[in-house]
């Protein structure tokens, strides 16, 4: 109970801690006018209430990815605290404010154009790449999942459910940022945030009454738990799996969308730090959730290897069993209607960021409909594929960009001559998770399965070279 209660405390106290301080450091100036105002054009520019921006961010961002990736997460033991709680900070809050923020200062860009302003072409091109597929295959695979569950609890056909999630698609990526997205995300927004409140109460409650024995970090914490360590190195892998909750390079791509809707500059504080150390909260409860409900951490992993107990059903047990009825509509709410929403504004967000490459005016609806159809054509076909080949991808990928996204806000800092320290050490961290991934991780996920004595030793070689070669290339600006 004092690791999960301290985990929360830790994470509400780096929003007014250090997150106050990054702002001030980022020099966040309520006299510049944001591209909410100054652009706006009743479509995508569109001035917000400021809870309205910060729940639209909260479910853009989070979705199912704090739950499933929580649950999975917690499979590695209490480790996953360390990550979340830290990692959220200092990293994943701070990144998502510098993404949030740099797309404010520039107008409202997508991540690719600021990228290509602060890296250089060379990245610029290789993230409006990049970004794109993995702005698509976020959103094929919020459509698979659902269209699946829908068509197991309705007994009908798996593509009439994917014809009608990607009707929806399409109009919510269509219509104007206020008339769908601004109207129901607050709703879905705000049940994920009661869901969540209503594990952790329950957990209070049972544990302070005796009936639950919530597992506490102690000597044995740092251990590989998982039933298969072998397969699941703790390090690199557990920092891939738990993403969302403590650092997603995909909440760099939902950014823009609300830096075109904030009012004033000191709002970014809340909704994108703010936003993120909300998804850390309820990563960290699901994940304690997970660990404890079936008795801890060795038992939830023997309870996983059954054949249909996958991080859906955990979250359908745990809600119905503490909740009731009422957890049953919030589970349901949490494996369907929450991953569609992440879905949407994946497409929406490869729609601007396909446009803001091209300079396509999309005031129009119809110039809307001409970037759309060719995504939505490109998705439909994707979702063909198997679900679990979709989510490799996302994986890996999501931290990568993650990294650049980083090291291009260590170079905004160097390049408005302060210290860049606060974005280029996480960018050094998670330049040495995604190499070790890559190098020791099994081939069937995506590695070369190295022996992990020399894939962890290049690694720490690597992202100490990209460190370096950063600090060098920086000081040769101030001359």
């Amino acid at each position: 109970m004092v690791t999960f209660l301290m985990s929360i405390l830790g994470l509400i106290g780096g929003f007014f801690v250090y997150g106050k301080f990054v702002e001030k450091f980022f020099g966040a100036n309520d006299a510049n006018q944001t591209p909410a105002l100054k652009e706006n054009n009743g479509v995508d520019y569109v001035p917000m209430p400021t809870w309205k921006v910060f729940t639209i961010e909260f479910l853009n961002i989070a979705g199912l990815g704090p739950i499933f990736g929580a649950i999975l997460g917690a499979k590695y033991g209490p480790a996953a605290y360390i990550w979340i709680v830290f990692g959220c900070i200092f990293m994943g809050a701070v990144h998502d404010y510098f993404s949030g923020m740099l797309s404010i200062r520039n107008n409202g860009a997508s991540i690719p154009e600021i990228v290509g302003k602060y890296m250089g072409p060379g990245f610029q091109n290789f993230m409006r790449l990049f970004s794109l597929l993995l702005l698509i295959f976020v959103g094929v695979a919020f459509v698979s999942g659902p269209a699946g569950l829908l068509s197991t609890l309705t007994q009908g056909g798996l593509k009439v459910w994917l014809y009608i999630i990607f009707a929806y698609y399409l109009i919510a990526t269509l219509l104007p940022i206020n008339k769908i997205i601004g109207r129901i995300y607050p709703l879905f927004g705000a049940a994920l945030l009661i869901m969540a409140a209503g594990i952790a109460g329950a957990m209070i409650w049972f544990g302070l009454t005796g009936q639950l024995n919530i597992q506490e970090i102690g000597s044995d914490s740092f251990k590989n738990w998982h039933h298969n360590p072998t397969e699941n190195i703790l390090f690199p892998m557990m920092f891939i799996v738990i993403s969302c909750g403590a650092l997603s390079g995909f909440h760099s791509t939902q950014a823009p969308m609300m830096a075109r809707c904030i009012k004033i500059e000191s709002h970014g504080r809340h909704v994108f730090y703010g936003a993120m150390i909300a998804e850390g909260i309820v990563a960290i409860i699901w994940a304690t959730a997970a660990m404890n409900f079936f008795g801890g951490v060795g038992e939830l992993n023997e309870t996983m290897q059954v054949e249909g107990h996958n991080a859906a059903w955990v979250v359908n047990e745990i809600s119905r069993s503490w909740l009731g009825a009422v957890g049953a509509v919030f589970a349901i709410i949490g494996v369907i209607a929450c991953p569609i929403t992440t879905g949407d504004t994946a497409f929406r967000s490869a729609r601007l960021t396909i446009a803001d490459v091209l300079k396509l005016d999309q005031s129009g609806i119809k110039k809307r409909l001409w970037v759309s159809l060719p995504l939505f054509a490109i998705g439909f076909v994707l979702s063909q594929m198997e679900f679990e080949k979709i989510w490799k991808f996302l994986g890996l990928s999501n931290q990568v960009l993650a990294v650049i996204v980083l090291w291009t806000g260590a170079m905004y800092l160097a390049k408005s001559g302060r210290k860049h320290w606060m974005l280029s050490l996480p960018g050094t961290f998670m330049t040495i998770v995604c190499i070790s991934y890559l190098l020791v991780a099994p081939v069937a996920n995506g590695g070369l399965n190295l022996d992990i004595g020399w894939g962890y030793s290049l690694a720490l070689l690597m992202g100490l070279g990209s460190l370096f070669l950063f600090v060098f290339k920086t000081r040769k600006l101030r001359h």
